[in-house]
Order: C-alpha cells, then sequence, then structure tokens
C-alpha cells in the first residue's frame, strides 16, 4: 500500500468532498462533521487535521493523487452506460473526455504544463490511468452490476450529536436488500498490518449505512487497482457499535483540540509528504495564528480569544 493511500486516498485532502458538498438546493451552513479521512488524519497528526479542516491550507496536487480522481470518475461514468455497453474499449474511451473535464480544475493542467517533454509524460500518464481501468475489468463483470448509487452521500447524526458524512464509490443492494459497499483504490494491496488502517473507512460507511437503514452490510469491498487485487471484509453488530465508540472518541478529542487551540503535531515517516512542515514545529516552525473566528463561525466551540496572536 503507499503512503498516500494511508491517508484513505483521498485525493484533495485540504477539499474533503464530505466536508464541502451538500445535497442539491441546500444553502444552510453545515455544522461541524466528521468524515473518514478527516478522522484518519487526526489520528495521524492532530496539528494536519488542524491545518486541513480549521485553516484550510492549501496542498499540492500530485499527478498521483489526480489520476486518482481521474480513474473514479471514469469509473463512476462507466456505469452510466447501458451493460451491454460496459466494455474495455468503451472505458478506455471514457479517459479523455474525464481528462479534459478534470483538467479545468485549478492547478491540475500545471502538473504537466510546467515539465519538459510535457505532452510526451502527459501521454504516458494517461496511458498509466487507462491501464489502471483496463485491470478494473479482471476483478469486476460490470456487465452484471447495477449499482444502487455511485458517488453516494451517506450521512447520519449519532444520538450524541455527532454529524457523519462521506462518500461512497459505488452501493450495491442485492435483491434480498443484502448491501455491499465498494470502493476503488489506485494504490496497491495493503500488508496484512496495515488492512485495518484499509478498513477504517468502509466501517465509516458501514455504521452510516447501518444508523440510517437498519442493515449491516453484508461486504465491504476494496477494489486495488495497482496490483489488480480485492479485500473483501464482513462487519457485524458489536464491531460496529465498538467502531461508533471508537468515532466519538475521536470528535471528543478534536472538540477538545478546538475549544483550547492545542494541536500537537505528531511526527511520523508520514511527515515526508507533508506540504506543512514549515508551519510545524516538529521541523522548526511556527503554526499561524489559531483561527478562532473561523472555527466560531464554522459551528465550533472555542475559548480561544479571537485576537490572540
Amino acid at each position: 500500500m503507499t503512503t498516500t493511500d494511508l491517508a484513505l486516498d483521498v485525493t484533495d485532502p485540504a477539499a474533503d468532498p464530505a466536508d464541502q458538498r451538500t445535497t442539491a438546493g441546500d444553502t444552510t451552513p453545515r455544522r461541524p462533521s466528521l468524515s473518514p479521512s478527516r478522522a484518519a488524519d487526526f489520528k495521524t497528526c492532530p496539528l494536519l487535521y488542524r491545518f486541513r479542516t480549521i485553516d484550510r491550507l492549501p496542498e499540492k496536487k500530485s499527478r498521483a493523487a489526480v489520476r486518482g480522481t481521474l480513474v473514479h470518475t471514469v469509473l463512476e461514468k462507466l456505469y452510466d452506460l447501458p451493460p451491454a455497453e460496459r466494455t474495455v474499449a468503451a472505458a478506455r474511451d471514457l479517459v479523455d473526455p474525464a481528462w479534459a473535464e478534470l483538467r479545468e480544475e485549478p492547478g491540475v493542467a500545471d502538473l504537466f504544463e510546467a515539465a519538459e517533454a510535457g505532452e510526451t509524460e502527459l501521454a504516458g500518464w494517461l496511458d498509466s490511468a487507462g491501464a489502471l481501468v483496463e485491470t478494473y475489468f479482471r476483478l469486476e463483470d460490470p456487465t452484471r452490476i447495477q449499482p444502487e448509487g455511485r458517488e453516494e452521500l451517506v450521512e447520519v447524526t449519532l444520538p450524541d450529536g455527532l454529524l457523519l458524512r462521506g462518500f461512497v464509490d459505488r452501493l450495491d443492494v442485492a435483491r434480498n436488500g443484502a448491501l455491499r459497499v465498494v470502493d476503488y483504490k489506485t494504490g496497491g494491496m495493503p500488508r496484512e498490518a496495515f488492512e485495518s488502517k484499509a478498513l477504517f473507512q468502509m466501517k465509516f460507511y458501514a455504521l452510516v449505512l447501518w444508523r440510517t437503514r437498519g442493515v449491516v452490510a453484508a461486504q465491504l469491498k476494496l477494489i486495488y487497482l495497482k496490483d489488480g487485487d480485492v479485500l473483501t471484509y464482513a462487519p457485524d453488530e458489536p464491531e460496529l457499535l465498538r467502531f461508533e465508540r471508537t468515532l466519538q472518541a475521536i470528535w471528543a478529542a478534536i472538540a477538545k483540540a478546538v475549544e483550547t487551540g492545542d494541536f500537537r503535531p505528531n511526527r511520523s515517516r508520514l511527515c515526508s509528504w507533508c506540504d506543512h512542515q514549515a508551519f510545524c514545529p516538529s521541523f522548526g516552525g511556527t503554526p499561524p495564528r489559531f483561527p478562532a473566528e473561523a472555527a466560531a463561525a464554522a459551528g465550533w466551540r472555542t475559548t480561544v480569544p479571537v485576537t490572540a496572536v
């Protein structure tokens, strides 16, 4: 499993879809919520959570992350086609138009325009994305699948008020009502020691679906396109209850950190991929002033003075 996958494969960590998207026509500001990615950020490094969620510091896009977005888009659009037309060739044909749309996002086209021989590198990069899409067909037969949802928003408010939100790559529902939650990964299959981290995101979705539908997912399925492997897992109610308590504990720790403005760095090998070392005390940096105004406006309770320096 790649290091970026350990962060739950979020394409743009500073703009987690679960933090920013709303339902159609809903312009009401959302209260603070917890997504799988943000929970993982806080577990990895509380200061990273602050930089991404409270300060919303910008982060550089990477070719690997953007390729992940491109592949996800192609696999989502593949299921717009009638079942019989979901072929390898059709999926490959979706790559270029999906890229044309994606490259309009800020900073994406710059990944290649600044490089020497940019067109050659871009062609190879697009081909690598197409190869990942092609690998998908070795793992599932899309002509035999009719998803109930793709990029599906799932959310629930727990009895203690914690709002959980996330977007599921694909949700399948069998005729007998059994649920299968599917997530596509463009990285490689994790070693056994890291399986629990990989499944954290999926258990999050399973918990929300159980709380909203009253059904425990029959299967959580992670599809790893880099090496063509699949990881499946079947949760049960006691496990989801334990996981719910874990999320509540994480949220309580986040709320305390926001209230006091005390977000501690946690130095690890993942720091090598962090864009915020210049602001991190672990690397001799100084964090910017805690944005108490922004935190309060977003619905957080904080005792940090607005005028604090």
